[in-house]
Order: structure tokens, then sequence, then C-alpha cells
């Protein structure tokens, strides 16, 4: 609306007409009425005092404005209301993108790549210097394993396997599996669970079932197992077989955990251990198919490229299921970790949880491709 529209210029709303002075009465305010057109007019209005709308009209017109805003004169272009769940005065945050969240190692890196890089020192000392220190070597560590096993039987469940027994036994076997081979670890194995029996009558009847129970499966888990590789060694080519077996042991583990914590997305048994993933086993399998190859072309005697690929598969597989072994039992205990005496490892059993189930299938493996030597 311009000017024009208002008609003479703007007086105050509290004056009467012209040839009055000042009233306390003025003419309704409307749209097709007008003071100075009508002065004939004797009707007056109550007094009115301004509202905000008002004073808003008069400012306007005060400065000539062409066009005014009000609950009578609206935009040409009204601008739509604001949100009522925004406040008005408060300006809306820019949203920001959520971050993926960065995947983190479950232990501490550093002291895992130490204590990995000197225990595989005095691996590699003790075996091509040496074959009895080696020997010695896998008869400490069972007793440790065996230690931290019946420790935590004891402290979760109240099992108490003898572990006097057991430690004198599976050092025995150890020894009696590279002395006299499989008929001495067979042997060694019987006295071993007969003493566990008879030792533990000693102390009362309640509980003897269930300890002699975890006492014959301590003995079988890590002494039995533990004899193949003893065994690897009496060979001609011993140290190299034996070689092969932790390597291959170790580049599974590190093929499942480098691959499966890049791109593992599909669990593998999330009942029992919910960091495996399909993914993880596929890279466990290709790193050591390729890594048998290898070794069983350039290292073992009489070897095959294509006996390695079948090695490093049947490694992949029960690396794999030695894992999850371990991590069942210790789901039952309710632990992460057997033991703390390897820094960024755990125990000494949650290092041998793969090498313990695939020493027999190593040791068969070889026999049976390039015999017993």
């Amino acid at each position: 609306m311009n000017d024009s529209s208002w008609g003479a210029p703007p007086r105050p709303e509290h004056w009467g007409p012209p040839d009055q002075g000042p009233s306390q009465e003025v003419p309704s305010a409307g749209a097709a009425y007008d003071a100075y057109d009508a002065p004939s007019r004797t009707h007056r209005s109550p007094v009115v005092t301004d509202t905000g709308n008002d004073a808003v009209h008069r400012e306007e017109r005060d400065r000539g404005a062409a066009r005014v805003s009000g609950p009578l004169f609206r935009e040409e272009t009204p601008q739509e209301p604001m949100p009522s769940s925004v406040p008005p005065s408060t300006p809306q945050q820019p949203q920001r993108p959520a971050q993926p969240e960065k995947k983190r190692a479950g232990r501490d890196l550093r002291a895992a790549i130490g204590v990995g890089v000197g225990l595989g020192a005095v691996i590699l000392a003790s075996l091509f210097v040496v074959k009895a220190v080696f020997v010695g070597v896998v008869a400490v560590a069972v007793v440790v394993g065996l230690w931290e096993l019946t420790s935590r039987l004891d402290e979760r469940k109240g099992v108490k396997a003898p572990l006097v027994p057991l430690a004198v036994g599976g050092a025995a076997m150890v020894v009696a599996g590279y002395a006299r081979g499989a008929e001495g670890a067979w042997v060694a194995m019987a006295l071993t669970s007969l003493a566990v029996l008879v030792w533990r009558m000693t102390e009362k009847p309640e509980g003897y079932l269930k300890d002699v129970t975890a006492g014959v499966f301590a003995a079988f888990y890590v002494p039995f197992l533990a004899t193949f590789v003893a065994m690897m060694l009496t060979a001609d080519d011993g140290p190299w077989r034996v070689f092969v077996f932790l390597l291959l042991t170790v580049v599974s583990d590190t093929g499942a955990y480098a691959i499966g914590w890049r791109f593992g997305k599909h669990k593998l048994a999330p009942r029992i251990s919910p960091g495996k993933t399909r993914e993880g086993l596929l890279g466990a399998v290709t790193f050591a198919m390729a890594a048998g190859a290898l070794c069983m072309q350039f290292l073992i005697d009489d070897g095959q490229w294509w006996q390695g690929l079948l090695l490093g598969l049947a490694v992949a597989a029960s690396a794999t299921l030695g894992d999850l072994g371990e991590s069942m039992i210790k789901r039952d205990l309710g632990i992460k970790d057997m033991g703390t005496l390897l820094p960024g490892h755990g125990g000494i059993m949650d290092r041998l949880d793969s090498l313990l189930p695939t020493a027999p299938v190593v040791w068969l493996l070889l026999v049976a491709f390039v015999g017993g030597g």
C-alpha cells in the first residue's frame, strides 16, 4: 500500500476534528471510515488506548513507509512460521555425521610383539643347537600350563585336579615321547592317569569323581598332545619339522587376526568366541596354505608344494578348533585369560591353545607325506 491510501497527513489519534481542540474521544477506526471525510458525524467513540499494533502503524507512517505489516496488512510473500518444537531465538545446531568407531586391538601389541620375539628366540636357539634343550623347554611349558589350568579349575569351579602327579607325569610324558616315540608316550599317559587316581584317594571322597576326571583330561590335553612335538624332533630333519609346525601355526593365527580385524563382519562362533569371524578363518587358510607350500618345497626333505597346501589347510583348521576349544573352557570358567605370565598374551595356556591340537595333525601328515625320518 502506498502513501496516498492513507488520505491526509497523519494526525495523533487522541485529537478531535480540526475545529475542536484536543479531545478525549476519537472516531472509530476502520477501513471505511476516516475522521476527515465525515466531519458531520457527531457520534464519538470511547477512549481507546494505544495498542502495540497501533504504535507500530504510527511509527511506520511517520517514517513514510510504503508498506505496513500488522493484523490488517500482510506482506505479499508471508514468511513461514518456524516449527513450534524449536524456539525462534534458538538457532538449530548443524548435525555432525556420526564418526565410525575405530577398531582397536584387544591387547597391548607392543608387549605382545616383544614377548613373542623373546620366546621365539629362546625356542629357535634351543631347537637348532641342542635337541635335548628344546625337549626341556617343552617340558617346562607343559608344567606351567598344567599349573595354570588346575589353578583356574580350583578357583572358578572348586575342582581340585592333583597337580603333583600331573606335573611329574606330564614332564615324563614329553621325555618318553622323545626317547621312545608314540609307544613311550602312551605308556606315560596311562601311568600318569593311574597316579592321578591314586593321589586323589588320600583326600575325602566328596568330589573324587570330578577331580580325577579333570585330572585325566588335563593330562591328555596338555602333556600328551605336546609329546607329538617331541616325536617330530626325532626325525633326521626334526628341527625343520618342528620349525614348520610352529611357523604354520603362527602364520595361521596371524592371518586370521589380520584379515578378521580389517575385514571381519560375519561371526564364526559368536557363542564361543565373538571376536572370530569367517573372514578371519579365510585369512588363516590362505596364509597357512601359502606358507605350507613354500615350507614343504624348500625346508622339508622330499617335500612337494602341493603337500604343503594340504598341510596348511589342516593346520588352519586344527589351530582354529584348538583356539575355539580353549575359548570354550575359558567361557565355562568365566575368565578371559588362563594366566598373566606373558604380558600381552595372557598365560602359557593362552599361547598353547592353537599349538597343542595342531601338533598331532602335523606329525601325522609329515609321516604320511615324507615318512618318519
